[in-house]
């Protein structure tokens, strides 16, 4: 079944759907704005700053699921021996890694006010701030060893690594004591954040998540394009 996983079919599907998602894309960010920057209360300590949460938290939900999918295409790639799984996480990292800035960057504007700092070496942020070294690290390995054999398999090793980082990210906040209060936003228990400030973060959730998945679309179109000019389209 892995054989039959070729780019060129995936290829002619991508771009059918890409113009539609993008006008998803539009109409949804459209809403969650107007839902966070408008019609979300302010916090009843933080005022109107919160509303920066609707940037930084889906920024870095999207960029760890991100990281947690290459490290485990990664994987796949050493175990099924298919290389279209690095193709994929290859043409996934650009995305993930321009959400981890954002999700650093925002995260330092919102703990000015909250913290009165810009930053500080807190478990959660310097974790973060490790991811997107991984992150970097990995889309340089592709640059760097661009022509050595063992490309994929140094770049996968990096993302396999880097992926032991993701768990520490997300359960920092309960191993050590940080600056970060707990997760407020639970899965397989009652999420404590009010219902009016959860609607727009899960809206804005869904943008990003469709913003990752158009950029990944154009990364992927662009990399099997590489592959046809090299005569290397069948994986």
């Amino acid at each position: 079944m892995l054989k039959n996983f070729n780019p060129n079919k995936a290829f002619f599907l991508t771009t059918k759907i890409l113009k539609t998602l993008f006008f998803i894309f539009i109409i949804i960010l459209i809403i969650g704005l107007t839902e966070s920057l408008w019609i979300s209360p302010e916090d009843y300590k933080q005022s109107h700053s919160v509303r920066i949460m609707y940037v930084h938290v889906p920024s870095a939900w999207i960029s760890l699921g991100i990281f947690a999918f290459i490290g485990i295409l990664s994987l796949f790639n050493f175990i099924f021996k298919n290389k279209n799984f690095s193709l994929i996480a290859k043409s996934l990292s650009t995305s993930g890694f321009v959400f981890c800035i954002i999700a650093l960057v925002t995260g330092s504007i919102w703990g000015y006010p909250t913290w009165g700092t810009w930053w500080v070496w807190d478990a959660r942020i310097t974790s973060m701030l490790l991811l997107s070294i991984f992150y970097l690290m990995y889309i340089l390995s592709w640059k760097v060893f661009e022509k050595n054999i063992n490309q994929e398999k140094i770049s996968s090793i990096i993302a396999i690594i880097g992926m032991l980082n993701v768990p520490i990210i997300k359960f920092s906040v309960d191993w050590w004591n940080t600056l970060h209060q707990n997760a407020t936003v639970k899965i397989f228990s009652k999420s404590s954040i009010h219902p009016s400030m959860m609607l727009p973060l899960l809206i804005m959730t869904v943008a990003f998540a469709l913003f990752s998945l158009i950029i990944f679309i154009m990364e992927y179109k662009a990399e099997v394009v590489k592959l046809k000019n090299k005569g290397l389209d069948r994986l």
